[in-house]
């Protein structure tokens, strides 16, 4: 069951990767801060999603948690508020906005629950009696 969810985390890693690449390389690449924002991103999703895929520690599903969570933080300043100057409208760009919410939704539920279900979350503290 494990090794299932760590393919879903990195199939959801991977989508939202893809979709952050596609807009960097279709003009993102030249708005200022976001531009690296989503080349960053890109790479760093790239490689966790090996790193899980393959069996990696829990601290990655932690680090893939982190990075849904703000990343979806990320989207929801840009629709809102801005993001260092940048603001868009509702869905667009389309389908890529869509498809990255949900695959970072995604990559935060399957990564939220593999980590409190193996107990990963809480870090426990090892005793000479261990």
């Amino acid at each position: 069951m494990t090794r299932l969810v760590n393919f879903g985390i990195a199939a959801s890693l991977l989508v939202s990767a893809a979709s952050h690449g596609y807009l960097y390389l279709h003009g993102y690449s030249y708005i200022p801060g976001i531009g690296r924002g989503f080349l960053v991103l890109t790479s760093v999703f790239v490689a966790l999603a090996i790193l899980i895929a393959v069996g990696g520690p829990a601290w990655l599903r932690a680090v893939a948690l982190v990075g849904g969570v703000g990343s979806l933080g990320a989207f929801a300043l840009s629709r809102t508020v801005g993001l260092q100057g940048f603001l868009e409208h509702g869905w667009q760009p389309a389908p890529h906005a869509l498809i990255s919410v949900l695959a970072e939704a995604i990559t935060v539920v399957l990564c939220a629950w593999s980590l409190f279900r193996t107990g990963s979350a809480v870090p426990r503290s090892r005793t000479a009696a261990s």
